[in-house]
């Protein structure tokens, strides 16, 4: 045997050989029930109800298993009992429902019974703190989508949950864009589980609190969530309120004034630029009251915000008041109308406590102004100047009242 043939033959070395697309797609796929069923050994040998040693087996499992890869998995299985694939369907695999899952909590479903499975979910996002985001970005989006594939008992339970998630600052209310979807609006499903995640929430937190909430996960329009041909403001009033739900019902109402009161101030300071007549304002204001009515208090104060807009108040300090004093004696019959109970005169006082000299104020609310009515702000002054005034006023109300 030659030397040449007895050395051995050389050999590739340091080459991947790449699986064939198919089978690499087939072997991903199998993977997240590798992991559920991973999963459940750890959750199995739990009693039923021992909801501290389900945290403490979910956090040893987290040394363990890959949660972050698996995190759609890992919320599926915790908050509807099962891994999820595209369409909202269970995987047909014979897999059983999760030892651990809030679709177990006992029924009728009560929210003290859902807030012990949030709990557990605090804890573990607490020690695995890369869970938030996909759990608030991709599985609440994901599975609130599918909410109408459940039965109505486990779709209550799952929208408790969500409202104690984003009340506990768990999740980012922008998951609730989800719940906008045409066929989850048209049939009302919306609108309940949206009544079931406020009424959650609200049960430890603020009206206040949750409008921040909205506010921060961009919710910007509750109608959004009705289905088209009920997309009324009065409607959506009518509706948490009859749930229970006043407090909602009256910040929508007053978030909807703010914007009314924005565009009257707006247009009333464009009408005063271009010198539109006093009928032409009294005219367009009416219009708009017919059209999105305003609370009288409240509109006399956006009256005046708008008139004086336009108004240059870069005099000296010493013509400021006679400045006000003529402005006043200009926009005072625009005003007039709209000043028809002593709350709305007032208001009006207090937005500008200088018009005690005008026929727009009646002696009854200037008296109550000056003894108890007056903002802090300038009060001094304007209380001082008044004095003679509101001494004579007294003194005719004593007369007609011996009389």
């Amino acid at each position: 045997m030659s030397q040449q043939s007895a050395a051995s033959k050389p050999s590739l070395q340091g080459v991947r050989i790449k699986a064939r697309k198919g089978a690499v797609k087939a072997q991903a796929k199998h993977e997240p029930t590798v992991f559920r069923d991973q999963l459940y050994k750890h959750l199995e040998t739990v009693p039923e109800g021992d909801f501290d040693s389900f945290a403490t087996k979910l956090t040893q499992a987290g040394a363990q298993l890959e949660f972050l890869k698996y995190a759609d998995g890992l919320f599926e299985i915790i908050l509807v009992g099962g891994l999820i694939q595209p369409g909202g369907s269970y995987i047909d695999d014979g897999a059983p429902v999760s030892p651990f899952t809030i679709f177990n909590a006992k029924e009728p479903v009560q929210v003290d019974e859902i807030k012990k499975y949030i709990e557990v979910l605090n804890k573990l996002i607490r020690r695995y703190k890369y869970l938030q985001k996909p759990l608030e970005e991709l599985a609440l989006p994901g599975l609130l989508q599918y909410i109408n594939r459940w039965s109505p008992v486990q779709r209550d339970k799952l929208s408790i949950a969500v409202g104690l998630l984003i009340s506990q600052g768990l999740a980012n209310a922008s998951c609730l864009t989800s719940l906008t979807k045409d066929h989850l609006v048209k049939n009302d499903v919306s609108i309940n589980v949206i009544t079931l995640i406020f009424r959650a929430y609200l049960l430890d937190q603020t009206m206040e609190h949750l409008s921040a909430s909205l506010k921060r996960g961009g919710i910007k329009d509750l109608l959004a969530f009705f289905p088209p041909n009920r997309r009324e403001g009065k409607i959506l009033e009518e509706h948490f309120k009859k749930e229970g739900l006043s407090q909602v019902a009256e910040w929508w109402s007053k978030k909807q004034y703010a914007g009314i009161k924005t565009e009257l101030v707006k247009d009333l300071t464009e009408m005063c630029e271009r010198e539109d007549s006093t009928d032409q304002i009294i005219s367009a204001i009416n219009a708009r009251q017919e059209e999105t009515p305003l609370p009288e208090v409240e509109l006399v104060a956006c009256i005046w915000q708008g008139l004086m807009a336009s108004v240059d108040w870069s005099a000296r300090p010493d013509q400021i008041e006679g400045l006000a004093l003529r402005e006043v004696g200009k926009y005072a019959p625009i005003l007039e109308p709209f000043c028809n109970g002593p709350k709305t005169e007032v208001s009006l006082i207090n937005n500008v406590q200088v018009l005690y000299n005008k026929d727009c104020i009646s002696d009854q609310a200037i008296i109550y102004w000056h003894q108890k009515g007056s903002k802090p702000q300038g009060r001094q002054h304007f209380l001082k100047s008044t004095e003679t005034l509101v001494k004579f006023l007294q003194e005719q109300d004593t007369d007609s009242e011996e009389e």
